[in-house]
């Protein structure tokens, strides 16, 4: 009853956050590989050639999210939110109307800046800034755009391409983030926290103070969370970008494979909404230390699952890893470093996310085609979480002592 009342109290925000993060799709590569097949054909492009334009173009975006994400500390949400999606639908047009290859990478980083950057990090911010007390409730809600357009968007998008041509497809998502800033407008017309009382409403981090980002990057602690930053967005990334690969060495049809995403949305819709509700409850240096585990365990059984069950097993890990990646990282630099110049400083977190997703898929690629089996890429993959795991524990139990009100 607490949950339903948080959320029709805050209703308007709440689904401001759900409208951000489920546009954003958009730019995610759980969409943009829908039309892979098309824009390899299209342009009589490679794997390994769409895979490098797709890594430069995400790189190029993660470079200017360092920037760019700071522009949160300065402008409302209403008004950065609507020209990042204005922006985000003038991307997907020009996917659409791209007549020639050498454009594509300024296109692609056009829609990973916009989708999975800007407007994934306007949401979380906003809900992080927004909320203290509920901010694992607040983020755990507005992530179920993300959860949505993940669950409907491809099956969606797939069907339509029987009877539709791809570039037309395209067109059909511009209208739709395009129709999502008026709206955006309209659910923000009086923002949860007014830039007058925004300084009443920070909260601060570790040592009572407010953190710039320039401190935080030269702060020992920020290094101990880097490998949990690059892990989940390369390798997950790698893993749905190989999806075909993954089918074939598994001797599963590409359809069952997929047929398996679902069950993947829902477990990580759960672990978002739970990680959510124990994040507010013992806070969240008590969890995020831990939240790499199940990443271990489903690469682990994605290396030896020989059939249906053994990968279905491995995707409900992998769901849960998902689900609290989506809520504990934007609690934690709230948590740790203050809400002040939480955009700038999230910004910095989200770029280096955004360039492990551009770096997963090309190293995963070369391994593939020097001869590395996917199987023995994804022991050394849950080696690696093995290890991001120790530095984030090390890190956290040092620096929680820091925290204001700790012991």
């Amino acid at each position: 009853m607490q949950t339903l009342t948080f959320i029709r109290d805050n209703a308007r925000w709440l689904a401001a956050g759900v409208l951000l993060t489920f546009l954003s799709s958009f730019g995610q590569t759980f969409f943009i590989s829908i039309f892979a097949g098309e824009i390899r054909e299209g342009f009589g492009l490679s794997h390994g050639q769409w895979g490098g334009i797709y890594s430069l173009g995400t790189t190029v975006s993660a470079i200017v999210m360092v920037w760019a994400g700071g522009l949160t500390d300065i402008f409302r949400v209403r008004a950065i939110g609507a020209v990042i999606l204005v922006m985000l639908a003038l991307a997907c047009v020009a996917m659409a109307l791209n007549p020639v290859w050498w454009l594509l990478p300024p296109v692609i980083f056009a829609l990973r800046f916009t989708g999975q950057g800007m407007s994934s990090h306007i949401a979380t911010v906003a809900m992080a800034r927004w909320f203290i007390a509920a901010r694992g409730r607040a983020l755990s809600v507005s992530i179920l755009g993300f959860s949505l357009g993940e669950a409907v968007l491809p099956i969606l998008f797939v069907a339509l391409m029987l009877v539709m041509d791809w570039h037309l497809l395209w067109l059909v998502a511009a209208a739709i983030a395009l129709i999502g800033a008026p709206i955006l407008l309209l659910l923000l017309r009086q923002e949860r926290t007014p830039q007058s009382h925004a300084q009443s409403g920070q909260s601060m981090g570790m040592e009572a103070r407010y953190w710039t980002r320039n401190q935080t990057f030269r702060h020992w602690l920020f290094w101990f969370m880097i490998p949990s930053l690059l892990g989940p967005s390369a390798f997950n990334t790698a893993f749905f970008f190989h999806q075909v690969h993954i089918a074939e060495v598994k001797s599963l049809s590409h359809v069952e494979l997929v047929a398996m995403f679902p069950i993947y949305t829902a477990v990580s819709i759960a672990a978002m909404m739970l990680s959510g509700w124990a994040l507010d409850k013992v806070g969240t240096a008590r969890l995020i230390p831990w939240m790499q585990l199940p990443m271990v365990a489903a690469f682990v059984l994605f290396a030896y699952a020989n059939g249906t069950w053994g990968m279905l097993v491995g995707f409900l890990f992998l769901g849960m890893n998902t689900g609290m990646n989506n809520t504990l990282p934007a609690a934690f630099w709230a948590e740790f470093y203050g809400t002040r110049h939480i955009g700038s400083i999230k910004a910095m977190a989200a770029a280096v996310m955004v360039l492990g997703s551009a770096i997963g898929p090309g190293i995963s690629g070369l391994a593939i085609d020097l001869g590395v089996r996917i199987e023995v890429q994804f022991l050394w993959i849950a080696v690696f979480f093995v290890i991001s795991t120790v530095s984030m524990a090390i890190g956290v139990n040092r620096a929680k002592g820091l925290l204001p009100g700790a012991p």
